[in-house]
């Protein structure tokens, strides 16, 4: 027998768990917390067009006349106009209104069924991937997109750092402009493939993507979904705190640029560095299988061309319809549908083919889908046990007589906090700013400091949180969330310093 023959098997080291384990266990975590955090909630106001309604802790309900006075006589320090225009259009928490209630503990029922619920409520988003899943799947059927990134890597040898920088920055523009992040995950499958094939890694293409959506709408300027509500919510005028912000959204992406290039150039010289790389021919193998080394770089066959053409338009079309007409993801799925059907009429893909390629595509995105509503299950829990506002009525309380540097910076660490619990952002600043704002009166700092520190705050757990987006866009590209973890976090710290930084600069100067 050879020695070959009586060697023991390798033994398999323990693996990081998958992205759905991981959230699984942050909602059973959070099920826990519902045991042991007090319940509790505040009275909220919402805008009924005549009228404001107050819903309160016991279930109640009263009405108010729809004027300045009423919002006056609550506490909230917000412009009627706002309410009316809809800039503030979901309930707003009213200031020292909480009110300990009974508690309602999740147990193993209401654990298992959150997912179920969680499917409900985001089945919006649930549809929209599903669909670009088709649509990926019919434009890789069509062989344009094979064409196209091959002729792309022919051209842009010798100068693939630009697609970092250009990817990155067009993404962070599309973050601070109108809030760009779900609207991402439809643009993994189009660039994985051509950052991989510059020779780059999947980590590279995920981190331009995924970083330029998180640092823009941390430091957004525009963005209706952060900015501009919860400037309403706290009763100031959005355009305040816009230099700071646009400061460090010009620094903190031009840093995430260079972390990545740095990353990427040291990939790209020995691929055994990517911190993927036992990854390498796995993922290859999903994101190349319909490219081919073979083909002629020189030029695009014209149905090829025209396919892209619209293809790209697709894109144009959903940042504009976002950006300008107020689309959301009934208009952003059905025109990806309608692209799709166009698409296979140039390429003349017959019907029953048309209908195997979509579903294929879209039983693709399919994990990616199941990530989404599991996430979305750990917002139920949270909701359901009442321990949302307890926790941000307990954050107020703990930022009470402090040093105003000290209060501005605590304000954004306790905003990373609160935003794991409530990832989003127009959640969060109806649910906060109508509680936090008046505190910065008390310690002598303009409120629109307290935007910032909540923008800063939410946009830097953005990075890592498991119950945002960042495990179902590291399912797109099949790396795990330890993988993601051991990339971001040293950047992490120096964004941490940097909004820190421009926290404690707006508060002295």
């Amino acid at each position: 027998m050879s020695d070959t023959e009586t060697q023991a098997p390798a033994k398999k080291g323990l693996s990081f768990p998958s992205a759905y384990t991981v959230l699984f266990a942050v909602a059973a975590i959070v099920a826990i917390l519902t045991w042991v955090i007090d319940a509790g909630v505040y009275n909220k106001l919402s805008y009924q067009g005549d009228k404001f309604e107050i819903s309160y802790a016991d279930g109640s309900t009263s009405e108010l006349p729809a004027t300045q006075a009423s919002l006056d006589s609550v506490g909230i320090k917000a412009d009627l106009e706002k309410f009316v225009n809809g800039d503030i259009y979901k309930p707003i928490g009213i200031p020292n209104s909480y009110t300990a209630v009974e508690p309602n503990p999740q147990g193993i029922m209401d654990l298992f069924q959150a997912p179920i619920q969680g499917m409900y409520q985001s089945i919006d988003v649930v549809f929209f991937v599903l669909v670009i899943g088709g649509f990926i799947g019919i434009v890789n059927h069509s062989g344009a997109f094979s064409a196209g990134i091959n002729r792309l890597s022919h051209v842009m040898t010798g100068r693939e750092t630009w697609l970092i920088v250009i990817v990155t920055a067009l993404i962070s523009l599309g973050g601070t402009s109108f809030g760009m992040a779900e609207e991402t995950i439809a643009f993994y499958p189009i660039l994985v493939p051509i950052f991989i094939a510059a020779g780059y890694d999947a980590i590279v293409a995920l981190a331009a993507i995924y970083l330029g959506s998180s640092i823009g709408t941390m430091c957004s300027t525009v963005n209706p979904f952060s900015t501009i509500i919860a400037s309403n919510a706290a009763g100031i005028n959005w355009t305040l705190g816009l230099n700071s912000r646009l400061a460090l959204l010009i620094v903190g992406t031009v840093t995430c640029m260079l972390y990545i290039i740095r990353y990427a150039k040291r990939v790209k010289a020995d691929p055994t560095k990517s911190l993927i790389y036992s990854q390498k021919k796995e993922i290859e193998a999903r994101f190349l299988k319909n490219v081919s080394a073979d083909q002629d770089h020189s030029k695009l066959e014209k149905h090829h061309s025209l396919i892209l053409v619209l293809f790209a338009s697709t894109f144009f079309i959903m940042v504009y319809g976002v950006s300008s007409l107020g689309w959301w993801f009934e208009e952003m799925t059905t025109l990806f549908f309608v692209s799709a059907i166009v698409i296979a009429i140039v390429d003349r893909i017959p019907e029953k083919q048309f209908v195997t390629e979509f579903i294929q595509g879209a039983n693709d995105l399919l994990g990616v889908a199941l990530i989404i509503a599991i996430a979305r299950g750990v917002t139920v829990l949270m909701d359901n046990g009442m321990i949302s506002d307890s926790i941000l009525h307990a954050s107020a309380a703990m930022v009470d007589g402090m040093d105003k540097g000290v209060f501005i910076v605590v304000m954004m660490f306790l905003f990373s906090g609160i935003s794991f619990f409530v990832p989003s952002s127009s959640g969060l600043a109806v649910l906060s700013m109508p509680i936090m704002a008046p505190l910065a009166d008390v310690v002598g700092v303009p409120r629109d400091n307290i935007v910032s520190a909540y923008q800063f705050g939410m946009g830097l757990m953005a990075f890592i949180t498991p119950t945002g987006l960042v495990l179902a866009s590291l399912a797109m590209v099949n790396v795990t969330f330890d993988k993601w973890l051991k990339f971001v976090l040293p950047l992490l710290g120096i964004l941490i310093a940097l909004s820190a930084t421009t926290l404690l600069i707006s508060v002295y100067i």
